[in-house]
C-alpha cells in the first residue's frame, strides 16, 4: 500500500489549495478514505472522510462549508479542495486508508496559511 500526497504549499489567508492523494497497492474503490492534519504541537485530527463509492462525506466542524473531499476511483486518487483558508488551517495534511487490520498513512504535505 502506498499513499502519496501532493498539492501543499504557502497560501495567503482567504486563498485556496487542492490536495491530492494518489493511492496504489490495493483496490482503491473498496475503501473509505480520510484526510487528517497535524498542526505544530498538536495531535493529528480528522478533517474529512469519504466512503468508498463517494456517496457519503463527513467533515470536522472547523472546516465545514470551506473544504470539500472527493475521489476519482478511476484514477485511484482522493482530493481535498480547501477554500477560504485561515492561518489556523496551517498543518501537515495526511491521507489515511483505514482497516481492516491496520491503517496506512501517506508521508504528508505541508500547508501554510500566512500573509
Amino acid at each position: 500500500v502506498q499513499l502519496v500526497e501532493s498539492g501543499g504549499g504557502l497560501v495567503q489567508p482567504g486563498g485556496s489549495l487542492t490536495l491530492s492523494c494518489a493511492a496504489s497497492g490495493f483496490t482503491f474503490s473498496d475503501y473509505a478514505m480520510s484526510w487528517y492534519r497535524q498542526a505544530p504541537g498538536k495531535g493529528r485530527e480528522l478533517v474529512a472522510r469519504i466512503t468508498n463509492a463517494g456517496g457519503s462525506t463527513n467533515y470536522a466542524d472547523s472546516v465545514k462549508g470551506r473544504f470539500t473531499i472527493s475521489r476519482d476511483n478511476a484514477k485511484n486518487t482522493v482530493y481535498l479542495q480547501m477554500n477560504s483558508l485561515k492561518p489556523e488551517d496551517t498543518a501537515v495534511y495526511y491521507c489515511l486508508r483505514a482497516g481492516p487490520n491496520r491503517g496506512y498513512w501517506g508521508q504528508g504535505t505541508q500547508v501554510t496559511v500566512s500573509s
